[in-house]
């Protein structure tokens, strides 16, 4: 049957009551990456909640909760036809007893609550999204694959083998995380991520009788920091930042040992292979000191792409159908999406919910603009 988008935002409007119970459900949920219990309390509720939807394979996962993977079918279409992703994650930044201190309320067009704008509001939109779907007997123009991941927030370690071999399967990826605020625009690329850690092994002695028999590790780590504060090329949107530093035992003790840690982050793979290449070039500047780094990007660059700017037009399309008129946007901050944009696959972010406070304590969400995403969501998924 033919779809309207106004009757596919009007379905999406009346039902504001009930994606707010839904969502209210999940953020009752405590699920701070790492804790198994607590995230697969969660997974449990998910997987019976999609049930109806499609079929559900849950993944088993002894670091964290269980990833669920849930399969849609669509009537009518050949195998051919690659299905599309919807990429979303369960676990939070907030620690176990948060939502006990911090229950979500709701006031006018505002939600708030812990890991309700990122992202438990996607959960409770694609849930009712499909819903939709399937009561109105609208046609999905291709199967629809879910990932419900429990840990994006600490860099997808047990998942992203997970995501990379599903979206190989899939046409295009949509992404449920929260847009580019404060107006809304939709991600089509994100910086790549990288997480390194310099040790320096020097020398201890006596700074006070034989200092000249040291070799001072904090010394070097200033010349170290200094050097890799050079890596950065503004103009090139790469930026490094030393965001920890150790070292030292005693203050009358030349130092033997220092470390750092270090975030960086790029907009393109050229810049991530030549950062990655000069954190293993780094050589000490003291005498006696070693050098010695590790890490690489764990988030490629999610880099705007022919495919992926074909995407976004087609949303906009469909946003200007609803009466939304959607931008395109960037963000210094990484998704699972980063992953899939990397292996080449048309990736569309931001189509979550717009709001604010995104792992603060003011995390809230609009309402209505949850309701039109949802609308927005239907309809990529039954036209595009």
């Amino acid at each position: 049957m033919s779809i309207l988008p106004s009757g596919v935002l009007d379905t999406a409007l009346k039902r504001r009551d009930e994606l707010l119970t839904v969502a209210e459900t999940l953020v009752t949920y405590d699920t701070p990456s790492g804790d198994k219990v607590r995230c697969d309390a969660l997974a449990d509720e998910l997987a019976a909640r999609y049930a109806p939807l499609g079929t559900v394979e849950r993944m088993n996962n002894p670091q964290g909760g269980d990833h669920l993977r849930i399969r849609v079918a669509a009537p009518g279409a050949t195998s051919e036809v690659k299905p599309a992703l919807i990429l979303c994650h369960y676990d939070t930044v907030w620690s176990a007893g948060t939502v006990a201190h911090r229950p979500m309320y709701v006031e006018d067009d505002r939600a708030f609550g812990p890991g309700l704008y990122d992202m438990k509001i996607s959960l409770a939109m694609a849930e009712l999204g499909l819903q939709s779907i399937k009561e109105h007997a609208w046609h999905l123009a291709r199967p629809v694959i879910l990932l419900l991941t429990s840990d994006e927030e600490i860099g997808s370690p047990t998942s992203r083998a997970l995501i990379e071999t599903t979206a190989r399967e899939c046409n295009h990826v949509l992404v449920l995380e929260p847009p580019v605020e404060p107006h809304g625009e939709l991600k089509t690329a994100r910086k790549g991520i990288g997480m390194f850690n310099v040790t320096i092994t020097g020398k201890a002695a006596h700074a006070g009788v034989e200092p000249e028999k040291g070799a001072s590790a904090i010394s070097e780590l200033a010349y170290e920091i200094l050097a890799i504060h050079a890596l950065a090329d503004h103009a090139a949107g790469t930026t490094t930042n030393v965001g920890i530093v150790k070292g030292g035992t005693r203050r009358n003790v030349v130092p033997a040992e220092a470390r750092m840690e270090v975030d960086a982050r790029v907009w393109t793979s050229a810049e991530a292979r030549r950062l990655e290449e000069a954190f293993q070039n780094l050589r000490p500047v003291t005498p006696g000191v070693q050098v010695e780094a590790t890490g690489s990007f764990s988030r490629p660059p999610m880099e705007r792409t022919p495919a992926s700017r074909h995407l976004f037009a087609e949303a906009r399309r469909l946003g200007a159908a609803l009466g939304l008129n959607l931008g395109e946007g960037a963000t210094g901050g990484g998704s699972d999406g980063n992953f899939t944009a990397a292996l080449g696959i048309a990736t569309l972010d931001g189509l979550g919910s717009p709001g604010e406070g995104a792992h603060a304590e003011h995390e809230q969400i609009s309402i209505s603009g949850a309701l039109e995403r949802m609308a927005l969501l239907i309809m990529l998924l039954t036209h595009i």
